[in-house]
């Protein structure tokens, strides 16, 4: 078994989708209407791995949620293979850091957030 999609309740499709395709570089996989203002949409980082459903909040508690879905904890790991080219280009984007970059005993690390304020490590893994 494997993890194939994870859902990441969002405000909007397609303010969504513009982050993560534009500013992390991830690859929208399906983009299927579902009627009634309902979406499927899927993105996947360019490296391949769990896809992200993003789902648009849909009452209260959900709408609540978005931004909040692991309370404050980082919510997801973007491993890299060259981690100044990845940065670079987020910092290009837009994207929020939260730190500045950091060596840890298992690599290179940075803090940033998404743009609901959702926190995501991206690392270089040290081997």
């Amino acid at each position: 078994m494997r993890i194939a999609l994870t859902t990441l309740v969002v405000a909007d499709y397609d303010d969504a989708l513009d982050f993560y395709v534009h500013g992390l570089g991830f690859t929208l996989t399906e983009d299927s209407d579902l009627g009634g203002g309902k979406r499927w949409v899927v993105v996947t980082p360019a490296g391949g791995g769990a896809g992200l459903l993003l789902a648009r909040a849909s009452g209260a508690a959900q709408v609540a949620s978005v931004g909040h879905q692991t309370g404050g904890r980082v919510m997801g790991f973007l491993h890299t293979d060259d981690f100044a080219r990845d940065h670079a280009r987020m910092t290009a984007s837009g994207v929020t850091f939260l730190e500045a970059p950091r060596a840890e005993p298992y690599g290179t690390v940075v803090v940033f957030q998404d743009l609901y304020g959702n926190r995501w490590d991206l690392i270089e893994p040290k081997g």
